[in-house]
């Protein structure tokens, strides 16, 4: 298993980041973000509502009924200027946008009315669903939600993964080096979305362009992982050593596997066990299911 991963590139809301940028003039510091996933990414922040020349302290702004942006006092409208913002680089492997925003949230931003009261169910801020819209695949979240230890070490999953991807992509490859990431992601894969991995595999197989796969293994990859495709891909990678291993390590193993399946064990443990065979097992050794992230992040022990 290699100790060595390719640093994800993750969009952020700055005040995310600890930057004094909110309209009162604070900031929003995510110590998640700053303390532990900031070793391992490179960020590339953004305040959109500084982007486009609102002082810090500003007055609040929100949105309407009908999709502005204006001042709590309905003095200026900022829509056009934000739908005018450039959008973020092609080359992102995720977003980390501030929750409730009127500009960044992803989801249950208040719209206002007329009468200055919330209507209806709410939905993204603007420059976010500009963004979402222009990247139907990159893995966003907001830091209210990165607080839920599967959200977080989903979210962490998909952007190591797609930094992978990005980096062979980048660097001079060959159908053979798409072929051994494939090969590597196979148990990862079939966590998430098994008949993406097969449509994938077919594409690799029949020399298909680079961006068909990276839009299937990004999309099998939003696949949430559920604790069935993870047993299903933990005997899996059994079948392919059992034979191998003696009574009582097979039966250990199995054993690990049904707990887990059962949800009386966490993914860790076997996980773990796998690990801990894998100097045999060459093929094992190189999944990228064993070692997704940096360990240092300290997730897995919760799902």
């Amino acid at each position: 298993m290699t100790g060595t991963w390719d640093r994800p590139r993750v969009g952020v809301s700055s005040c995310l980041l600890g930057e004094e940028v909110r309209f009162n003039g604070g900031h929003k510091r995510c110590r998640f973000l700053t303390d532990e996933l900031a070793p391992h990414v490179d960020w590339v922040p953004c305040c959109p509502e500084v982007s486009i020349g609102l002082g810090t302290p500003r007055e609040p702004i929100r949105l309407t009924a009908d999709g502005r942006l204006v001042n709590h006092g309905g003095t200026a409208d900022h829509t056009v200027s934000m739908a005018a913002l450039p959008l973020p680089p092609e080359d992102l492997d995720g977003y980390v946008f501030k929750a409730k925003s009127p500009s960044c949230g992803i989801r249950a931003v208040p719209r206002y009315g007329a009468g200055g009261s919330p209507v209806g169910p709410g939905g993204p801020g603007l420059y976010a669903a500009r963004v979402l819209a222009r990247f139907p695949l990159l893995a966003v979240e907001d830091e209210g939600r990165l607080n839920d230890a599967a959200l977080r070490e989903a979210f962490a999953e998909r952007i190591f993964a797609a930094a992978r991807l990005r980096g062979l992509l980048s660097r001079p490859w060959t159908p053979r080096h798409l072929v051994g990431f494939h090969t590597r992601h196979k148990l990862q894969l079939l966590a998430h979305d098994p008949a993406r991995y097969r449509a994938a595999g077919r594409t690799v197989a029949a020399g298909g362009p680079a961006v068909a796969y990276r839009d299937l293994f990004l999309a099998a990859m939003a696949t949430p992982a559920t604790r069935g495709r993870n047993a299903n891909a933990l005997q899996h990678a059994y079948s392919r050593i059992g034979r191998e291993l003696d009574r009582p390590r097979r039966a250990d193993l199995l054993a690990r596997i049904e707990a887990y399946r059962r949800g009386e064990e966490p993914l860790s443990v076997p996980v773990a066990l796998l690990a801990h065979y894998a100097s045999r097992f060459p093929w094992l050794a190189e999944q990228t299911y064993l070692r997704p992230f940096p360990p240092g992040l300290r997730l897995r022990h919760s799902v």
